[in-house]
């Protein structure tokens, strides 16, 4: 005879929005911190990831009303159809920023300042954003959430994105590549806009 142990839905929707409060409160001090480094240091790639964690504040904003609409199923759908739409569009115009500015930096052969901040971000990043991306799995799991699960989805991209950048930068710092800098943000630049494109039409949730 199987059992089922019944789901706290409520409990799981709190623990959800704690996880996307403390996102929010992450990346607003990410993004501060990322573009000042970025603009002083002149860096494509950590302005670009600074852009990319206001993005990410926008993103999980959206997905606390969510949260706050989980138990009418029918606001719920609207409230994520509306905030993949945004987030989609702010995805798709940051890849169109950084792969113009990486271009121009390329033929002008502008070489970034060395910029240890920037480092620094990018290892915090890198070491954040996996745990909360792991522990947003497993409300997504439990709610039995597509929307959660994209945005868990999201962190695990971030963090692939905050590898990609902190690679550039260490090559920056340690060897003197200038074009390392420039290479990583055109890297990040498709990875971007794929996710934005999917959110666009609508295909990383679909609860």
């Amino acid at each position: 005879m199987n059992t089922s142990i019944p789901i706290d839905r409520g409990a799981l929707a709190r623990r959800g929005r704690r996880l996307q409060y403390f996102t929010i409160a992450w990346n607003s001090i990410e993004a501060v911190a990322a573009l000042i480094s970025g603009i002083l240091a002149g860096s494509i790639a950590l302005v670009g990831f600074g852009l990319d964690s206001v993005i990410e504040v926008i993103s999980g904003t959206a997905l606390l009303w969510r949260l706050h609409c989980d138990v009418d199923k029918r606001q719920r759908e609207d409230a994520e159809r509306i905030a993949l739409r945004i987030v989609g569009v702010c995805f798709m115009a940051l890849a169109a920023y950084i792969t113009y500015d990486s271009l121009r930096s390329f033929l002008s052969r502008k070489a970034p300042e060395h910029t240890v901040a920037g480092v620094i971000v990018a290892i915090a990043a890198l070491v954040v954003m996996a745990l909360l991306g792991r522990a947003k799995r497993d409300v997504a799991r439990q709610l039995d959430s597509t929307a959660l699960h994209s945005d868990a989805k999201q962190a695990d991209f971030y963090v692939y994105l905050s590898a990609i950048l902190l690679g550039g930068l260490v090559l920056n710092v340690w060897l003197g590549w200038w074009w390392a800098d420039p290479l990583a943000a055109l890297v990040m630049a498709p990875l971007i806009a794929k996710e934005g494109f999917g959110a666009f039409r609508g295909k990383t949730c679909c609860c």
